[in-house]
């Protein structure tokens, strides 16, 4: 019993001088809780739509006010207003909104002749969360109008139709998830080479052949994150044929969309191995990065709108969206995969990326020392 004794005191005793691990089994459990149980939310929120209101009758004006007591009450939707129908869907193209709803000039004329009157829904259907949910939800308030709601394949007369239109080819939800699956990818293999690699060799005593060269701390930094690039992008890129494959989707765009996948992937790979390099380059005991990197793939994976659309999150959550690296590289695999974009479409996306990398690189230099 006093050897036993004597054993857990020793391991008590060696705990408390470790008091990052003691921190971070009490906090992480805690952002855990934060980030995963307000990242998927049962109701969705705040998803914009864009209306064009061509009508400016009595029942375009029930139409709005429909939509703006959703918008009020349970706050579903957040409604923004155009003129153009044209531009209007070119804005849900590019990914400022979920939906435009059109409602045509003749809208309550139909209604008031008995003829049958029709709204035009056309959604991001890349979104199959939100446009299906957005869809029932305006079907759903437009039939109260005037008799019930009726699909567009058996039409009454008296009745208001709603005509729902995808704008891009239908993404079944498993082939959805690729973009997400590749980010992953990349964040795993940050966790398993890089500055992990670099964790092991000084717990195991590698490093010490790297101090007595005249190699400065960009250079063993630079020399570790190639090695790491090279080797998470293959992995990822393994992940990307995978996924077409399991889920029998293809590639359109040729050339120029797989180079825009591969960049991507590249300067994401790149962002995430520096991030990590930067945190816990002068970590020496492997079970410090552990635990942390696991959370942190938490905090930012479920939050990226890999699974769940970004809309929805709660406004402190939304906001770290528009910081979060994973975010940004979703957002640009999904719109070159499933939305055939060109460079113009995802500018915005590569140019965080970017500076979100360099800025990461840099740290991952300063914060290298060339010491045991």
């Amino acid at each position: 019993m006093k050897k036993s004794w004597a054993i857990m005191r020793r391991d008590l005793i060696k705990l408390s001088k470790t008091p990052a691990l003691i921190v971070t089994s009490i906090v992480m459990p805690v952002l855990f809780l934060l980030i995963f149980g307000n990242s998927l939310e049962g109701q969705l929120k705040h998803l914009p739509l864009v209306i064009v209101n061509q009508d400016h009758g009595p029942y375009a004006l029930r139409v709005m006010e429909k939509m703006q007591a959703l918008a009020a009450g349970p706050r579903t939707i957040n409604i923004a207003y155009m003129d153009n129908p044209g531009r209007a869907i070119e804005q849900v193209r590019n990914g400022r909104y979920k939906a435009a709803l059109i409602i045509p000039p003749d809208f309550s004329r139909d209604i008031t002749v008995g003829r049958i009157a029709e709204l035009g829904l056309f959604a991001d259907n890349i979104d199959s969360i939100s446009s299906t949910a957005l869809q029932a939800l305006i079907a759903q308030a437009t039939a109260a109008l005037r008799g019930g709601f009726v699909t567009a394949r058996e039409p009454k007369l008296n009745q208001i139709v709603l005509r729902p239109t995808n704008l891009f080819v239908t993404v079944d939800y498993d082939r959805s998830l690729i973009p997400g699956v590749i980010v992953m990818a990349l964040f795993m293999g940050s966790m398993t080479s890089g500055v992990f690699n670099w964790i092991m060799d000084r717990f195991s005593g590698v490093t010490e052949a790297y101090l007595v060269t005249p190699l400065s701390p960009w250079n063993i930094a630079g020399g570790i994150l190639a090695s790491s690039v090279v080797a998470t992008t293959l992995e990822a890129i393994v992940v990307l044929i995978a996924g077409l494959a399991l889920t029998g989707g293809g590639l359109t765009g040729g050339p120029a969309a797989i180079a825009m996948l591969c960049g991507v992937i590249v300067l994401t790979g790149t962002g995430l191995l520096a991030m990590m390099f930067a945190m816990y380059s002068r970590a020496s005991n492997p079970r410090l990065i552990g635990g942390p990197a696991g959370f942190l793939n938490v905090i930012l994976f479920f939050p990226s709108g890999a699974i769940y659309p970004v809309e929805s999150l709660p406004p402190w959550l939304r906001a770290f969206t528009r910081w979060n690296p994973e975010t940004h590289a979703i957002s640009a695999l999904k719109s070159v995969m499933f939305k055939g974009a060109n460079f113009a479409a995802i500018s915005s996306d590569i140019a965080f990326l970017s500076i979100f990398t360099a800025i990461m690189l840099v740290l991952a230099g300063a914060t290298l020392k060339r010491s045991l």
